[in-house]
């Protein structure tokens, strides 16, 4: 086996720790992307029960539906979102 001068052997570990922080790298944004993705699921989630919780208290007297409506009315503005609160087109 021949022999390895310094100058070989440091470049090879070079090469190799250039080679492993990639992949450090490319693992770091992974996780990044997964606690991202998480993190815009839960939001959904607490958005959609918090939605369902303020409809269901409509439904059954606890809760203005014209206050609802008012909240609605200033804060949607695409023709679809509108249309399912029985809102006019602004």
């Amino acid at each position: 086996m021949p022999k390895v001068s310094e100058r070989e052997r440091i470049q090879a570990l070079e090469a190799k720790l250039k080679q492993l922080k990639t992949v450090q790298a490319r693992r770091e944004a992974r996780a990044r992307t997964t606690a991202a993705k998480k993190s815009r699921g839960e939001e959904l989630r607490r958005k959609i029960l918090a939605g369902a919780v303020l409809l269901a208290k409509v439904e059954v007297g606890e809760f203005e539906e014209a206050t609802l409506k008012e909240w609605m009315e200033n804060a949607l503005t695409r023709a679809e979102d509108r249309a399912l609160f029985g809102l006019e087109g602004k």
